[in-house]
């Protein structure tokens, strides 16, 4: 007979082998093949399969919680001590982090709840470099004066970019701290101007494009704020004449002095067209046309895209009854017909730039925000494109006998997905980021001819034929892409954290931005002597 001491181990044994583990790898197994059909077939979106892999993460938990406490056998102290362990991590969670925003596939970014954010003060300029003027004699030959560039379409003829920056590094001429913002520079001559948010003061400043210095500011009382889409101004500023057109978040539009900064007028574009504040706030850019300044402001009644006199800022026209989505409006001319076109919440509007009357429409799918810039090809044609799964678009706009416009659409395709990034067009095919991916298509019938490079939700500037991409995560890469591939050819970091300001390049001068911080580099040049006109030493010609 055996003895108790004897008969305990094997009590023990038997307690141990008669755990319940099967469970777990059948949960785990079933878990990880549900995650890799979601990643490969679910939803038109990575958003989508993102929000789909975090609702498994947290059903296995659950389950594999429901196991450990009624299922597995396990001794009761631990089965209480699993609970608590989980308990205290869904406590401290929130206790120890809080969301700084979301990325743009809307992963949140979390940050120590105890960390102080910075606040500037109005007139406070934070360097974190040495300002440094060019090594070389600059060339202010090029002016960036509002969002997009000068034509609104992400182009430039120039410069000859040189095309390895570990041989010619990127000059970075200053950087500096920045108030809260997802504006873009808009730069003339030496004026380098952007919005950011200062504590409960949205802000004009007026940077030195080659110092970094503050030449001037304005400010006046206007916060936006939400987690998701983060705190202050959003719209690049306009530069026509010696005059700046500033559209804020909340709705406040101003006309500036371009030198001194001063007050000539101020509009609030929400209240004054009986419109309402979208969920991101307002990121309509102002547009110049003729003596104008017209903005979307979504208000009813012919109130939804809007003209006020450049001068004085009074009323001139609204056309239109759709409320405003994030983007910006664009003058061109399609079928003869010159037009304003915006890509608001309810479609593509197209308006008569004398008073505002919609000369045709194309409905696009809503519930979700549309803010990529409609892209104006040849052949009287227009490509929209969006992003949460919905694609890309080819307009047709055609005039028939009796004078009235149309669209049409030509194609339809899934394989360009333009969330907020904005398209570029070169020699028959577009350029753009499909959910954060560089894709190409062939401009005609909306074939991919390739997809390659994932640079997150940033911008992008074709300049002469080579592409400069400004990435979510700070870095600028240079391209050359081709109708095989994309063809990188050198990049480095110029900002740390999440960018999706667009960037700005005036001549040489890179001038880049994101809501903690700005940096203006002066890129290598291609250096070309023209015959008989000898460039002097250490000049270089864009």
């Amino acid at each position: 007979m055996q003895s108790n001491a004897e008969a305990k181990p094997s009590v023990e044994l038997r307690r141990s082998g008669s755990i319940r583990w099967w469970p777990v790898p059948v949960l785990l197994v079933l878990a990880s093949s549900a995650v890799i059909w979601i990643r490969s077939f679910y939803g038109r979106q990575r958003q989508d399969q993102y929000i789909a892999t975090a609702n498994i993460v947290f059903i296995t938990i659950l389950l594999l919680l429901l196991w450990c406490l009624f299922f597995s056998r396990l001794k009761w102290k631990v089965r209480w001590g699993v609970l608590g362990a989980v308990v205290a991590a869904i406590l401290l969670t929130p206790a120890l982090f809080r969301i700084h925003g979301v990325t743009g596939d809307l992963l949140p970014l979390l940050e120590w709840r105890w960390q102080t954010r910075r606040v500037l003060p109005p007139n406070h300029l934070l360097s974190s470099a040495p300002h440094l003027e060019p090594t070389e004699p600059a060339q202010l030959t090029n002016d960036y004066p509002q969002f997009l560039g000068p034509q609104r379409n992400s182009r430039l003829d120039g410069p000859r970019l040189a095309r390895d920056w570990k041989k010619q590094p990127p000059q970075l001429l200053w950087h500096v701290g920045v108030g809260a913002g997802w504006s873009g520079f808009a730069v003339a001559g030496r004026h380098a101007i952007t919005q950011e948010q200062r504590g409960e003061k949205e802000m004009v400043i007026c940077y030195d494009l080659l110092s970094g210095k503050m030449l001037w500011s304005h400010g006046y009382a206007a916060r936006y704020f939400t987690t998701l889409a983060g705190e202050g101004p959003r719209a690049t500023p306009t530069i026509s004449r010696n005059r700046v057109y500033v559209q804020g978040a909340t709705g406040i539009l101003t006309c500036l002095d371009l030198t001194s900064g001063q007050l000539h007028w101020s509009k609030d574009i929400v209240q004054d067209n009986g419109a309402h504040l979208n969920e991101w706030g307002v990121s309509c850019s102002p547009l110049v046309v003729d003596g104008l300044i017209v903005v979307s402001a979504g208000g009813k009644n012919n109130r939804s895209l809007v003209a006020y006199r450049a001068d004085t800022g009074a009323f001139v026209w609204g056309g239109g009854d759709r409320g405003a989505g994030y983007s910006s409006p664009l003058l061109t001319t399609l079928a003869g017909v010159q037009q304003i076109i915006i890509f608001n919440s309810g479609g593509v509007f197209a308006h008569s730039p004398a008073d505002g009357a919609v000369l045709w429409k194309y409905p696009w799918p809503g519930g979700h925000p549309h803010v990529s810039t409609p892209l104006v090809l040849p052949e009287d044609r227009v490509l929209v494109s969006s992003g949460y799964g919905v694609g890309s678009e080819l307009l047709q706009i055609s005039r028939n006998s009796d004078g009235k416009l149309s669209a049409a659409r030509i194609w339809k395709s899934n394989r360009l997905k333009a969330k907020f990034a904005n398209l570029t067009y070169r020699d028959g095919r577009v350029y753009g980021l499909d959910d954060g991916i560089l894709v190409c298509l062939e401009a005609s019938t909306g074939e991919q001819k390739w997809k390659e490079g994932r640079y997150g939700h940033g911008q992008e500037i074709l300049v002469g034929d080579l592409l400069l991409v400004m990435a979510e995560a700070g870095e600028v890469i240079l391209l050359e892409p081709t109708p095989k591939e994309a063809r990188e050819l050198t990049r480095f970091t110029a900002l740390k954290g999440k960018t999706w300001n667009p960037p700005a390049l005036a001549g040489e001068f890179l001038v880049v931005r994101n809501d903690k911080e700005a940096a203006c580099y002066r890129l290598p040049v291609m250096k070309q002597i023209a015959p008989d006109s000898p460039v002097p030493s250490g000049q270089v010609s864009p």
